[in-house]
């Protein structure tokens, strides 16, 4: 697969595997009503925004063969101003097809050398802890820093913050 920046092209093929994964992902944690009513058109239009921002970025993994997007990873400033994370891991969304063939770790390793680049070395991810993401980023090193409950879709979910204090653990420059 190859690693590279979104552009506003790659917005639809964005919002499929955002869409796509969620109803997935969240499957018996969100509400079968609101995973269906998930919009390709609506996610479409956020990501077009989205990747327009200067104040974060989108990386997509794609296949060599046929350029089609099969996962992708958002990232930006940290937003709660936490005083120990500068960097933020948004979303990570890999479809279920391509699920734990390293992709997840090719772009999380990837947004953390997009932060090194701009001098930013610690990173914070956000997960529903019912999900059991938490897990991943367990092996790539990060450790639970913060809890909270909020928002996920139609519901309030407790989620956790995995970090690194340090990315050079990830492998970034």
């Amino acid at each position: 697969m190859n690693l590279r920046p979104a552009t506003a092209a790659d917005a639809a093929a964005i919002a499929r595997v955002h869409v796509d994964t969620w109803r997935a992902a969240y499957r018996g944690i969100l509400s079968d009503p609101y995973l269906e009513s998930l919009d390709y058109a609506a996610r479409t239009e956020e990501w077009v925004k989205r990747i327009g921002l200067k104040s974060h970025f989108t990386l997509v993994a794609a296949d060599p063969a046929g350029g089609q997007i099969v996962a992708f990873a958002d990232g930006g400033p940290e937003r709660s101003h936490d005083p120990a994370f500068r960097g933020e891991l948004y979303a990570l969304y890999v479809l279920p097809a391509h699920q734990r063939h390293g992709l997840g770790r090719r772009l999380t390793v990837a947004i953390a050398e997009t932060f090194a680049d701009n001098h930013v070395h610690t990173l914070l991810a956000w997960v529903a802890a019912a999900s059991g993401a938490g897990k991943f980023f367990e092996r790539l090193g990060a450790k639970a820093f913060r809890s909270k409950r909020g928002p996920l879709g139609d519901v309030e979910v407790d989620k956790v913050g995995y970090g690194w204090t340090d990315t050079e653990s990830l492998g970034a420059r």
